[in-house]
């Protein structure tokens, strides 16, 4: 795994994760090799399913789901 363990990190540290690894997304998608994209997609998996793990009640806005 590369970085930190998701469960170890505070809240804001892991929004931080989070907002990091969106940002970079698009470029590791564009110009990433296989092993980089592979590794941006397992770190990306880990980060959200820990946010979505401690955050099983948040709030769902209308019109954002699959597609939109």
């Amino acid at each position: 795994m590369t970085g930190v363990d998701p469960g170890r990190l505070d809240d804001q540290q892991l929004m931080k994760e989070l907002e990091t690894i969106h940002r970079t997304r698009h470029d590791t998608l564009l110009y990433g090799s296989n092993d980089a994209l592979r590794a941006h997609n397992d770190r990306m998996a880990q980060l959200e399913g820990e946010y979505l793990r401690r955050n099983p009640r948040r709030t769902v806005a209308a019109g954002c789901g699959a597609g939109t």
